[in-house]
């Protein structure tokens, strides 16, 4: 099949009212909102790398859209559109009706457009996805803002994902392959988070980015981490080596005062949020639990080991 047959068959789809201009044309068009910035992102997933070469084309397709959205989430943004590049070994029309249904059944629960992109043939299973938003002008949340006394936030569950992928057919595999964006939760932080972060590489690493950012230290409170029952089971290492290191849950990891803690709680959310410890001015990244400091070291996703 050509390429251009390819994406008329599989991924022309209608697209909301809010893009002048999709897949087709050279270029896409799309006019901001007046008063708002541009948010842009991209990731790359490739086959045995990002996933394993065993999930479903449905799942892969979701994900790929997901793991973008979660970092327009992050900085507070909503998601408006996505272009695709994909790069196939070969054509597998049953593999493309089910990875276009997982890309388009993600964009279509968080009112994401699909308006163009690119396909080609190579060596290995590989999709690039560049998601763009819109956030009100200077209202990003960036991970450079977090301050001493600031408390610090996740939501969700953490670990679930890591484990997933340690135990295939697990009911927790789900966490693994269909991550839920937090787009809502994400534009409800504007103006209370003071600093914010999607965990795709784990918390640790992931928190320890804002730590850089923004000249700071933290404390971990370990027995508040947000860990499923069958974690909560494990032993002190092997659950604290999933939550903390594990990756893959793009969940938020957020920073905010006391006050904004407190007028967070008495909002509705339709995400468990969990304090999990506090910003310090002395710099690292340590763990308590029970009163008692653990010198853990955790080493999240390393995209080039």
């Amino acid at each position: 099949m050509a390429e251009f047959s390819l994406i008329q068959t599989y991924f022309n789809r209608d697209h909301h009212s809010q893009v002048d201009l999709g897949i087709g044309d050279d270029s896409a068009l799309v006019s901001p909102p007046p008063g708002q910035q541009l948010v842009i992102c991209a990731d790359t997933l490739v086959a045995g790398r990002h996933f394993p070469l065993s999930t479903s084309a449905h799942a892969i397709g979701w994900k790929s859209v997901a793991v973008n959205l979660s970092d327009i989430a992050a900085m507070g943004a909503k998601p408006h559109s996505i272009l695709l590049a994909l790069t196939l070994p070969q054509v597998d029309h049953e593999w493309l009706q089910a990875f276009s249904q997982g890309l388009f059944d993600c964009c279509q629960q968080f009112g994401v457009s699909l308006i163009g992109g690119d396909t080609t043939q190579g060596p290995h299973l590989t999709i690039s996805i560049t998601a763009l938003g819109w956030v009100e002008a200077g209202q990003a949340i960036t991970r450079s803002g977090a301050q001493a006394g600031d408390y610090i936030c996740v939501s969700g569950q953490v670990g679930d994902a890591a484990y997933g992928l340690q135990h295939p057919g697990h009911p927790l595999q789900k966490r693994l392959d269909y991550p839920t964006p937090r787009c809502e939760l994400g534009q409800q932080l504007k103006g209370m988070a003071s600093a914010m972060i999607d965990i795709s590489d784990g918390l640790a690493q992931d928190l320890g980015h804002i730590l850089q950012a923004s000249h700071v230290g933290a404390q971990i409170e370990l027995e508040c981490l947000p860990l499923d029952p069958v974690l909560q089971q494990l032993s002190l290492n092997e659950k604290f080596q999933y939550a903390l290191a594990g990756g893959d849950d793009y969940e938020l990891c957020f920073t905010l005062s006391p006050t904004a803690y407190e007028k967070l709680l008495q909002q509705q959310s339709h995400v468990k949020i969990s304090k999990i410890g506090h910003i310090t001015e002395r710099l690292g990244l340590t763990f308590e639990k029970d009163g008692i400091d653990h010198p853990f070291q955790f080493h999240g996703y390393q995209h080039f080991a």
